[in-house]
């Protein structure tokens, strides 16, 4: 049995997958970042080679891509791939309708345009302010002293949202703080900020065109809230899953197993001729 990985290095979180030869995730791995890039990288591929029940057997592994904005500190891969080809690719295998993909993470939001093969038909990204991303939400997480894992479950309970003004993460916080002084509900606050960071990752759809069905990829998809901000905007469900924040490495380890099947493919025609 041959195997594929793909290793995910995010701003925030590292995230690595392996697959068989049937495209089966066979191994995952989720860690903090940290501030040493490379070490996070080999980190989370060992964890994940051990997570598969084949990290004695790693020389199986016929080909590694690395991907994220540290896809060069992937030292070990064999070659790197953006991450936009990549959640791309992985948002189609996990969705096949897919043709547009809202990929949100720590640091940078990207709408993508998708054909039916995951390829790449237009893209836009929040490159110049935070706003629309995680960091928005982790200063919201700051201010009203909520880890971030419950800001999600805590926003669904607002009965009447406070339209957040400021599009500014660095004033983010200043505002939240100056809403909870005039009495809202935390969960008031909360949702209005979900509703905000949907706002600006809607006006990045809409550059691209919008064009069902969507998937929801990137580490903010795990925030319920977000999903339910998302989805009240666009007005139709969106396509989210368990494995949503590990589409990047997912798609890696997809082109990862082109070129080990691409390998393979001379040998298995010799063997058929023969």
């Amino acid at each position: 049995m041959s195997y594929a990985a793909g290793v995910d290095v995010g701003s925030t979180q590292t995230k690595a997958i392996i697959i068989d030869e049937d495209q089966r995730i066979v191994g995952r791995a989720l860690i903090d970042t940290g501030a040493n890039v490379t070490i996070a990288a080999e980190h989370a591929y060992e964890v994940a080679l051990r997570d598969g029940d084949i990290h004695e057997e790693k020389e199986a592994v016929g080909f590694i891509v690395g991907t994220g904005y540290g896809r060069y500190k992937v030292t070990f891969g064999d070659t790197q791939t953006t991450e936009i080809s990549c959640h791309g690719r992985g948002a189609v295998h996990m969705f096949p309708a897919t043709r547009t993909v809202l990929d949100m993470g720590g640091q940078d939001t990207k709408a993508i345009k998708v054909n039916p093969n995951g390829e790449i038909l237009d893209f836009s990204m929040n490159d110049k302010c935070a706003a629309g991303t995680g960091r928005f939400l982790g200063a919201a997480s700051t201010a009203l002293e909520i880890p971030l894992d419950e800001l999600g479950p805590t926003s669904l309970r607002s009965e009447r949202p406070v339209k957040i003004s400021t599009t500014c993460t660095v004033f983010a916080e200043s505002e939240i703080l100056s809403w909870l002084g005039k009495g809202k509900k935390v969960e008031d606050i909360l949702f209005g900020v979900h509703q905000s960071v949907a706002g600006r990752a809607l006006g990045l759809l809409r550059r691209v065109g919008i064009e069902q069905d969507v998937a929801f990829t990137g580490g903010v998809a795990r925030n319920i809230g977000m999903v339910k901000a998302l989805e009240e905007l666009l007005g139709f469900p969106i396509y989210v899953s368990e494995e949503s924040h590990f589409m990047g490495a997912l798609g890696a380890a997809l082109f990862a197993m082109d070129h080990v099947k691409s390998r393979q493919a001379p040998s298995r025609l010799m063997k058929v001729t023969a």
